[in-house]
């Protein structure tokens, strides 16, 4: 029988939004959303909560996680790779003894998850010669038609060539929800995420919110708040 883990990687040293993962949304810790998601998701034989932090720690076991290790300095900084903080947390357990077949990380400032999308992420790379299946939402504008500001504040189109063109012509473009990211542990790829190995689970926009900023804060507790309003939570 495969066995599946879920990883939620949750680093203390938020600078930004200060102790980000623990703040109060909506009457919860911010991580326990997605703690209790992967637990209603029933997909996990352990959900593991990767931290240098002494309180997400005892937070995230409160919520019904386990916190087995502390994670050391070295991984803990601003430069540190999801990758290599899900590696860790991998090799740790496989020194004691425990394999699984496959892991999801699951970011923990993602109280807009919903356990159906990590269902159809783990039923379509159980299903498929993929390695990777990860969350994605559609992007609400042509980005053929985006331009920058250059440095005399002045506009500059990336692809002048589709100013004119209708945008129901234009190629939908996708990016990355923040969300979850399935992999078949051990099966290692050359592509990046965002490649040929990796299936799309794709979400509704107003399902998507990254949360980086006070006002990205503010945007996702009014979506939150929309969304428990119509019982979609």
């Amino acid at each position: 029988m495969p066995k599946s883990i879920a990883i939620i990687p949750a680093r203390g040293g938020s600078k930004r939004i200060p102790k980000k993962n623990i703040k109060d949304f909506h009457g919860k810790p911010l991580i326990a959303y997605s703690i209790q998601t992967a637990l209603k998701s029933k997909l996990f034989e352990k959900i593991v909560v990767s931290t240098d932090d002494e309180e997400i720690a005892e937070i995230s076991k409160k919520y019904g996680a386990e916190v087995p290790f502390l994670r050391p300095k070295e991984l803990s900084d601003d430069f540190t790779g999801t990758a290599d903080v899900t590696k860790h947390a991998i090799d740790f357990l496989e020194l004691k003894g425990e394999v699984y077949d496959y892991c999801c990380t699951i970011y923990a400032t993602a109280p807009l998850l919903q356990e159906k999308y990590l269902v159809e992420g783990y039923t379509k790379l159980k299903n498929n010669d993929a390695i990777n299946t990860f969350s994605c939402t559609s992007m609400p504008f042509p980005i053929q038609r985006t331009f920058k500001i250059d440095e005399n504040n002045r506009c500059k189109m990336f692809w002048p060539e589709n100013y004119m063109k209708r945008s129901q012509d234009l190629e939908e473009a996708y990016q990355d929800a923040g969300q979850f990211y399935w992999t078949k542990v051990g099966k290692n790829s050359d592509e990046v995420m965002f490649g040929k190995d990796s299936i799309p689970i794709i979400l509704p926009r107003h399902l998507v919110q990254d949360i980086d900023t006070l006002e990205d804060w503010t945007r996702a507790e009014y979506m939150y708040s929309a969304l428990k309003q119509n019982r979609e939570f």
